[in-house]
């Protein structure tokens, strides 16, 4: 059963999951850099505080935010990290006008029936507004993560563009480890159903999901043997070549 009290977990060395109301943040934490991947939902802050305390550092100490992607739930932490740190995000310039306009995005089906004809998916949604998803306010994103970049941060970050679930949708990979930040391009709980494994997010968020569904393939080819999705626990059980192999079993809800 999935835990949806917000909590801090070290899914692997140095690597810490923000974890509230499902959706995730990851701070990375090397000797050569301090790395905040998503920004997560406003209230995931007190979670982000704890975490630098516990490593006597503090946001201004953060060297780099990098987004996966621009949606609200992902960017709830902009705001004030632009405002009391300075501290800009970077993103795939396929995302950026979407980081300024979080709630402005593409996808597939009406949102509306979603709770309806997924009723597990209720409680999820309730949390998420609880952890400030309604007053998620937009920033002014540096377009300059590009697909095969490498971000000489926190002992190396690959970007890889995987659009499908957004335009400019990016999973950040740590080479040197086989750690895999999927963002939204592969999760393990998808908040619009409330169906848990891996999987591509429903239709109700997703822009093209056949586009989605061939980002996959990117996803598989880092051979990465620790999954870290947007939404939903670390997946380690073979990698992610099975957690690719589910999804595509599944299809988009």
């Amino acid at each position: 059963m999935t835990d949806h009290r917000p909590r801090v977990s070290e899914v692997a060395d140095g690597v810490f999951q923000l974890a509230r109301a499902g959706v995730n943040a990851y701070l990375v934490a090397a000797d050569n850099g301090l790395v905040l991947i998503d920004a997560g939902l406003p209230r995931t802050w007190p979670l982000l505080e704890r975490t630098l305390a516990s490593l006597g550092a503090r946001a201004s100490d953060i060297d780099a935010l990098l987004l996966t992607h621009g949606h609200f739930d992902h960017v709830g932490m902009c705001e004030r990290l632009v405002e009391e740190h300075r501290l800009v995000p970077r993103v795939h310039p396929g995302d950026a006008e979407l980081v300024r306009h979080p709630y402005r995005y593409a996808h597939e089906n009406a949102r509306l029936p979603y709770p309806f004809r997924y009723p597990g998916a209720v409680p999820i949604l309730g949390r998420v507004v609880v952890a400030g998803a309604l007053g998620v306010t937009g920033v002014r994103a540096d377009p300059t993560i590009f697909d095969g970049d490498m971000i000489p941060l926190a002992g190396g970050i690959v970007a890889i563009a995987t659009p499908g679930h957004t335009g400019g949708h990016c999973a950040f990979l740590l080479e040197a480890r086989g750690i895999l930040l999927t963002g939204d391009a592969l999760v393990t709980l998808d908040p619009y159903t409330g169906r848990t494994g891996p999987r591509v997010v429903a239709r109700a968020a997703t822009a093209r999901s056949d586009d989605a569904l061939r980002s996959l393939s990117l996803l598989a080819e880092t051979e990465a043997s620790l999954v870290l999705p947007g939404h939903g626990e670390a997946w380690d059980r073979g990698g992610i070549a099975s957690a690719v192999a589910i999804a595509r079993s599944r299809g988009v809800d």
